[in-house]
């Protein structure tokens, strides 16, 4: 089956060292990917072009649209636990969400604020 997915049409869930890529409309499984190595809770984020899990002191790169690995590092030394994973381009504020908040924002300056509903 030929993914014709783009990053926008994805949703990212990662636990128990998985990441599980879903259709955004349809709930459908498009991929799954399992760490090699580390166990546990899985820490995501999209980064641009690219999706970065961390299972227990172990990083991985990830082709966010096939789930392919493209780089993996243990970076030794640095121990385990629940990681924080930032980027300049993956945020939670940013990209398709800041662009739906300016929308929103917009939109009730428009009308005066009727008929519009909070995110």
């Amino acid at each position: 089956m030929t993914n014709k997915n783009t990053i926008n049409d994805l949703v990212f869930l990662g636990f128990n060292k998985q990441v599980i890529a879903l259709d955004r409309f349809s709930g459908e499984k498009v991929w799954e990917w399992k760490a090699s190595k580390g166990t546990g809770y899985t820490a995501i984020l999209v980064d641009g072009d690219r999706l970065i899990a961390s299972v227990q002191g172990y990083t991985y790169c990830l082709d966010p649209l096939t789930g392919s690995e493209v780089w993996m590092n243990e970076l030794k030394g640095h121990g385990t636990g629940i990681p924080s994973v930032v980027s300049i381009r993956g945020s939670s504020t940013g990209g398709a969400a800041a662009q739906y908040a300016a929308n929103q924002a917009a939109a009730a300056a428009t009308t005066g604020g009727a008929g519009t509903t909070g995110a």
